[in-house]
């Protein structure tokens, strides 16, 4: 039986990756609940397991005094001498009690409280394993839903996709597969839990990560992202290098790295800018399929007038003014936008602004591309 114990030890830690240790401090800790329990023994015992000879023993841990109160964690002086002459007053001796039908009593009751142990090991290696991919996108496939979240299998353990976290614009069915992106993992009484989204902008971020070498490397770095998820995101990104074209890379040679994640968003349109620290650039390529006139900046209250042609008013704002909105959680300033007639006439425009902004020399500015 001994020997079958510790092959099956063997076997827990080959396959489903526990600690041997973890193993051998459970079952330590269940024989010696079994003892007490069989045997009625004090706290005071302690339980050997060698591997090498596949065998158990337990030993009773007494402090000798001179005349002993409690004959369970007590020796006289005269027996402790008896044993070895060289021991004093409040020494410590263990004695070896292991009964002759230990094995058989151990096996039975430790039995439950090994498994307990292995089942808590098993949810610790898979808390580990996961709560690293915290802020990450991995592939999954839907297994079930309910009134509250869809069930997303990622190989170890059943994901959560909260209803608020689902892009609306998706029906999901068992079976599907999709990348989700990991927001928390915790470990409860339940054992771990995992939860995952598909509207979150780390999604958008995280797949222009995978499809974009140039920014997996560092060359290519995103600034901000703002998504409306299923409808419309912005991202903006930025290279140190002016040799490198930023927007250019992520769109990709006849835009297949975008458009491979828009079909993984299920056609959701991504506007892809470039970042500048100039908030007047930034806020016009925000502000992007719409052409920019003039841009105001109040540093003050982190506010911006944007001056747009007539025509070109309800493109800037979009439809509900989702373009305007998701410029300005973009680039984190307020936008307001006001038409070229509206501004000449609250005084924010005139004819000589006109004049200044479409010279010759300022045809190539980043507001006009």
């Amino acid at each position: 039986m001994n020997s079958q114990l510790f092959d099956a030890m063997d076997f827990l830690e080959k396959e489903k990756g526990i600690d041997k240790n973890i193993l051998m401090e459970a079952l330590e800790a269940a024989l010696i609940s079994a003892y007490k329990k069989n045997f009625n023994s004090a706290t005071n015992v302690r339980v050997e397991l060698d591997e090498a000879t596949a065998s158990m023993r337990v030993f009773a841990r007494k402090t000798v005094v001179e005349e002993p109160e409690d004959h369970q964690q007590e020796l006289s002086l005269e027996e402790a001498k008896a044993i070895d002459p060289n021991y004093e007053i409040d020494d410590v001796i263990e004695l070896e009690v292991t009964p002759k039908d230990f094995g058989r009593i151990a096996a039975q009751a430790a039995k439950q409280v090994v498994t307990q142990r292995v089942r808590e090991a098993e949810r610790g290696v898979i808390f580990s394993e996961y709560v690293e991919r915290e802020d990450d996108v991995m592939t999954g496939i839907v297994q079930r839903k309910d009134a509250r979240f869809v069930y997303v299998h990622l190989g170890k353990i059943e994901a959560k996709l909260a209803e608020s976290e689902q892009m609306p614009t998706e029906e999901y069915h068992s079976h599907d597969r999709l990348k989700v992106y990991v927001t928390k993992v915790e470990n409860t009484s339940k054992g771990p839990q995992v939860y995952v989204s598909r509207s979150h902008p780390g999604l958008l971020k995280r797949l222009f990560e995978m499809e974009v070498p140039e920014i997996y490397d560092g060359i290519v770095e995103i600034k901000s992202v703002s998504r409306e998820a299923g409808d419309r995101s912005k991202i903006a990104v930025f290279a140190e290098d002016p040799d490198i074209d930023p927007v250019g890379s992520c769109v990709g040679q006849k835009g297949q790295r975008v458009q491979a994640i828009v079909n993984e968003l299920r056609g959701e349109k991504i506007d892809i800018v470039q970042w500048s620290a100039d908030p007047v650039v930034y806020v016009s390529n925000a502000l992007s399929p719409a052409q920019v006139i003039k841009v105001v900046v109040n540093e003050d209250e982190k506010a911006t007038t944007v001056i747009v042609p007539d025509h070109q008013l309800s493109l800037a704002i979009g439809k509900r003014g989702q373009n305007a909105r998701l410029a300005a959680r973009l680039t984190g300033w307020k936008i307001d936008i006001k038409s070229e007639s509206e501004a000449r006439e609250s005084g924010f425009f005139d004819e000589t602004d006109l004049e200044k902004e479409t010279t010759d020399s300022d045809i190539d500015d980043p507001l006009f591309q």
